[in-house]
This record gives structure tokens, C-alpha cells and sequence, in this order.
């Protein structure tokens, strides 16, 4: 695992000192060592975590004519049947190292070496005879790779940010467009970032650089439209085979092993197979808050319990959010999924004892876990009954319910206030802070303006209307891998770790299992509106029944409740500054009304003041 930075110059010879500094600002994504290769108008370099062949897997690493060089970071973790495999081809290794594996696969299949990998993983080889450069990302966008195509034809690319932003020719200049999107999404969505000049190579998409100008073409993507005849029974055994062999695989490791665990069915099911397949008790790590709602540390206790684990725990209090300057940088662009914290600490508390960290992200993408799949498939039926029949329905709307505390009835009329809506802007207001009608009373009339004729909801409806599944469920699923995944929860897990020099691997998100999973008829992953049900199934064979049949609980944060406590003060001071007042994103009566309504405890703004207050942070850190 490391991270990876450098640029092709199209006129000028290469800085080293440049590519350096580049280098030096990722350092904690590969503490153990660093590289350089430097050729001419190119620079390569390198920061290394040191997991596999550790002795020898030095980079940047060439193929056997030295024409060719490659940074990587990632793990490949069928490295050692590729390699066995080419040198039965003739190609002679000087490593042991999966990195090495890659480049003379390079060598042999050109881009097509990519359909070979499994594994997650972002690279550059450069080609010093053809002057190429080639950049690869995997398929799901666990590894991030970031790059900036100047205006005289140069490239520079790297894995966070901050790398790019200390090369000279990087400018800072702010993409409204992403912002618009980031207060859609919490995140920005690629291939944008919040900087003009800067863009994000897409999950399951490589880039060729020659001569001043950028190729890039997709490699991947799952296909839901060829479904497989298999019964429960076959499915259960298949899926619980194929997670037990994407779990094994990824305990390929000379530094010691541990993993996540939340107490929900994706990293319950991790753990469960990785104490199988180990011959050790797992070392597991877990954290929650004291707020009971927010804290599923007992069902993390039962699991480690149940498969004969060791279990470490840890709490998150509010004193913890003095750590959002380092979050704000370690991210780059504006981000605000609030579980960045949680995860941040876990990443942090789990390096003391390990390197290397399975968990169990991609479950509810591939097997239908989230709750607004049910949503989805639920408002479809009720668009089918007339309209007169829907009438008394709604009149729950009229029900008594507080906006402050998750129910049943506000979830009701969250859900009737978005059925009528087309699919999706349906499928945007549930996941989404604010949609198009409530940015435009937020925005300034000058940023509105800046932003004209964009929609955020189209970003989702193209995958939508991609989808080739056999109805709205495999639609939302492709929707969710293509989108929410790689735009939002692997880049909160890939930061949070990295920036504690851990590594994190994750079994569900094996590209043989997520094709796997979108060849199940859509019933089998959703039967009636129970989500996730067959991953259930197999994870009832594995851990007690308390922890599979209840409520998903998802990884959320009382910072509602924060804001009206102990960040009352701070939230004050950041988003009434100034500074933000004087920023002209969001109108500043609308601030002060969203602050001074939810910190009075009379409406619920959580997500909403989360959003505009990572952002201030940004602009702070980055722009100001």
C-alpha cells in the first residue's frame, strides 16, 4: 500500500526537487520508504507502506529492458498466478512483489492487463521509449488517483490533493460546479473536484498520456442483465463460498492482520470468515458513541464473542471533532459524511496494534441493504394505485411527529413527500441534503447564477437509465456502485486509514463477488421489502440471530445533538465568522437562521449545517 505522485512535462526537463515535494506531502500513506525515477521530462515518485515482500518490493520497479517503470499502491491479490503464469511465458522477475506482476502483465496484454487484476489498486507506468504515460485505477475505486491535464499539454497526477497542490502549476482555483454537487451529495462526484484544474480518474477507467494529449476509456462495469437460474438454497452456498475465498485472499500479509467491526451483518460476516480461515483468534476493533442510539458496540461484543475474537472497543466523544482541520486536509475538497469521524478513530486506535484492516464495505451496494431500495420498490407499487386511493394515505402528513427523533411516521411522510416524484428525483431526495428546490432558497443569487442549467439529479439519472437490470432495484444498486461507493464511502475509508498509515481490504467488494451478486434475480437480494435478505441468510449461518433480524442502524452521528451541546460554540464561530458570511455560496440569513433554529432545538438542520460547515473549513484551508 502506498501512495503515488508525478508528472510528464510536455516541453520542459522534469524538477526533481518538484516531484520532492509532491512526495513529501502524502507521507503518510507509505511511512517505511520512498522512490524516485526521473527521466527526462518525467518524474515519478513514491511513499510505501511496506505489506508484501518487504525485503525487495522497492519502487519505482521496471520491466526487463528497463523501458518501462511503475508506481503502484494497492494489493493484487491473485499476484502469484499471474506471475506464475508469465514466467512460464518467459518473463523474468527480479522481485517478489505483486507491483512487479503488473508491469511485465503491461508488457504482455498492453491495457488489457487490467481484466487480469483482482484486486484494488491505482498505478502509472511510463513508457520512456514510446514517451507514454499510463494510469489505471480499479474497478470499484478503492484506490483513488487524481490528475491535472495543463493547459500546454502536461500532466500531473497523484493520490490525494495535497500532492497535486504542491506542484507550482496546480491552480486553486474553485469548480462551482462540484460545489453544487457537494451540497447534493456531501461529496463531490467524479470526474470533478472542487478545483478547476484538478480531476478524478474514474473507478474501473485507465488513461493514456502521449504528446500532450489524454485518452481515457472505461474497462468495467457490472452487468445486471444476465441473470443466472439458481435456487435459495445453491445462492446461500455460493455466496458464503465466494466471500470465504475473497476474505482468504486478502490475508495474504507479512505485517499483522485485524479487522472492523461495527456489530451490522457486512463486517459480522468478515469476521466470522476470517475466524475460519485463520489459525489465530481475529483481532477485531470497534467503535461507538455514548449516545445509545448512535451505538451498536453490543452487537460488536456478541460477534467477537460468538467467533472467538479479541476485542478491542473505543468511544467517540465530542471533544473528538477537534480533530476536523486534520480531516479537512487530510481530504482535500469539501466532504461531509459526518461518519469520516468515527472511521478517522477506529483507523487511528486499530494502527496501534495492526497494519493491515478487513471490513466490510460494499455489502449493501451489491446485496440491497439500504432501506431506500425498500423505499423505491415500495413507492413503485404505490404509483400503481389510483390516485383517489392514495388520498387517505397521505393524510398522514397531518400526523403529529418530531422532526427531532427518528419514527416511523416521520419516515412515512419523508417517504410520501418523495413516492409522487420521477425516479430520480425520487431516488435523489433520499439521499441527498438538499435537492434542486431547496438550493436554489439557499444559494446567493451570484452563485445561483454560476450554476444555472446544471442538476445534480442528472448525475444519477444517467446510471438510471444506464441500468440494464430487470427493474428499479438493480437500477438503484448500479446507481449506488457507480455513484455513493466510489464518490463517498471508499473515499471516507481510504483517507481516514491511510492517513494512519493502515491499510484497509474488503472482501465484499471483490469484483468476482459484485458480478456474482448482480447476476441474482432482484427478489432473491430484496425479498418483498425486506433488504439484504439473502446476505442475511448466510450471515445467520455464521453469527447469532440478534445481530442479523434488526433494524440497520448504519454508521450515523449525534452531531445534532452536538450542535445543540458541546459544538454549539464552535459551529457559531465557523459558519457566523466573517469570513463565511462574506463567502457568497449561501445566503447569510439563511446561516443564521439554520444555526439559530436547530441550535433552539426547532428544526432539524444536522446534515444541512454539516455541509456548509465542512465546506467553510475548505475554503479556509484551501482557498482563503
Amino acid at each position: 500500500m502506498c501512495g503515488i505522485v508525478g508528472f510528464i512535462n510536455k516541453a520542459a526537463a522534469a524538477d526533481r526537487s518538484v516531484v520532492e515535494q509532491m512526495n513529501a506531502a502524502i507521507i503518510h500513506r507509505g511511512p517505511d520508504e520512498d522512490g524516485f525515477f526521473v527521466d527526462g521530462k518525467a518524474a515519478l515518485a513514491m511513499r510505501r507502506l511496506s505489506i508484501i515482500d518487504i525485503a525487495g518490493g522497492h519502487q519505482p520497479i521496471h520491466n526487463e529492458d528497463r523501458t518501462k517503470w511503475i508506481i503502484f499502491n494497492g494489493e493484487i491479490y491473485n499476484f502469484q498466478e499471474l506471475r506464475d503464469d508469465l514466467e512460464k511465458r518467459g518473463h523474468k522477475f527480479y522481485t517478489k512483489s505483486d507491483t512487479e506482476t503488473v508491469i511485465h502483465l503491461y508488457d504482455e496484454y498492453g491495457p488489457e492487463c487490467l481484466d487480469h487484476l483482482r484486486g484494488m489498486f491505482a498505478f502509472a507506468i511510463w513508457d520512456t521509449r514510446e514517451k507514454t504515460l499510463f494510469l489505471a485505477r480499479d474497478r470499484v475505486g478503492k484506490k483513488p488517483l487524481l490528475y491535472s491535464h495543463q493547459p500546454d499539454g502536461s500532466i500531473i497526477f497523484g493520490s490525494e490533493f495535497r500532492a497535486l497542490l504542491a506542484h507550482p502549476d496546480v491552480s486553486r482555483d474553485v469548480e462551482p460546479r462540484a460545489i453544487d454537487d457537494y451540497l447534493s451529495f456531501m461529496c463531490v462526484p467524479a470526474p470533478l473536484t472542487a478545483f478547476r484544474s484538478i480531476r478524478k480518474l474514474e473507478p474501473g477507467h485507465w488513461l493514456r498520456w502521449k504528446d500532450g494529449q489524454v485518452e481515457t476509456r472505461r474497462y468495467w462495469l457490472p452487468d445486471f442483465s444476465k441473470k443466472i437460474e439458481i435456487s435459495e438454497a445453491e445462492a446461500i452456498e455460493e455466496t458464503t463460498r465466494m466471500l470465504r475465498e475473497a476474505t482468504k485472499i486478502r490475508l495474504i500479509s507479512e505485517v499483522p492482520l485485524g479487522a472492523f467491526l461495527s456489530g451490522g451483518v457486512d463486517s459480522s460476516i468478515v469476521a466470522a470468515l476470517m475466524a475460519e480461515v485463520s489459525d489465530r483468534p481475529v483481532k477485531t476493533f470497534s467503535i461507538g458513541f455514548e449516545e445509545q442510539d448512535y451505538s451498536e458496540l453490543k452487537y460488536a461484543r456478541r460477534v467477537a464473542e460468538h467467533i472467538g475474537a479479541e476485542y478491542n472497543e473505543f468511544i467517540v466523544r465530542p471533544n473528538a471533532l477537534e480533530v476536523l482541520p486534520v480531516l479537512v486536509e487530510h481530504y482535500g475538497e469539501p466532504y461531509a459524511d459526518s461518519s469520516a469521524i468515527p472511521t478517522y478513530y477506529v483507523a487511528k486506535e486499530t494502527r496501534k496494534h495492526v497494519t493491515v484492516a478487513l471490513n466490510g464495505d460494499g455489502g449493501d451496494e451489491s446485496f440491497a441493504g439500504y432501506e431506500r431500495y425498500a423505499a423505491m420498490k415500495l413507492a413503485e407499487r404505490f404509483m400503481r394505485i389510483p390516485r383517489v386511493l392514495r388520498a387517505p394515505i397521505k393524510a398522514v402528513r397531518f400526523l403529529p411527529s418530531s422532526e427531532l427523533k427518528r419514527s416511523r411516521i416521520r419516515d412515512l411522510k419523508r417517504f410520501l413527500k418523495a413516492a409522487e416524484l420521477p425516479t430520480t428525483e425520487r431516488y435523489l431526495r433520499w439521499v441527498s441534503a438538499f435537492d434542486a428546490k431547496a438550493k436554489r432558497e439557499v444559494y446567493t443569487k451570484e452563485f445561483s447564477a454560476g450554476v444555472s442549467g446544471e442538476d445534480s439529479a442528472d448525475i444519477l439519472g444517467a446510471w438510471f437509465k444506464r441500468a440494464n437490470g430487470s427493474g428499479v432495484l438493480d437500477a438503484a444498486l448500479l446507481t449506488d456502485q457507480m455513484t455513493y461507493l466510489p464518490n463517498d464511502l471508499l473515499v471516507k475509508v481510504d483517507i481516514a486509514t491511510m492517513a494512519n498509515s493502515l491499510e484497509a481490504r474488503s472482501p465484499l467488494l471483490d469484483h468476482k463477488v459484485i458480478e456474482f451478486a448482480a447476476s441474482l434475480p432482484a427478489e432473491m437480494k430484496m425479498s418483498g421489502l425486506q433488504t439484504k435478505s439473502l446476505l442475511k441468510k448466510v450471515a445467520a449461518r455464521l453469527v447469532p440471530p440478534e445481530v442479523v433480524y434488526r433494524r440497520k442502524m448504519g454508521f450515523g452521528v449525534p452531531i445534532g445533538k452536538w450542535f445543540r451541546g458541546e459544538m454549539k460554540g464552535f459551529l457559531s464561530e465557523v459558519l457566523l465568522s466573517e469570513s463565511s458570511l462574506r463567502r457568497g455560496v449561501i445566503k447569510p440569513d439563511i446561516i443564521h437562521r439554520y444555526v439559530a433554529e436547530h441550535t433552539a432545538g426547532e428544526r432539524d438542520h444536522s446534515f444541512q449545517l454539516w455541509a456548509f460547515l465542512m465546506l467553510e473549513l475548505w475554503f479556509q484551508r484551501f482557498i482563503d
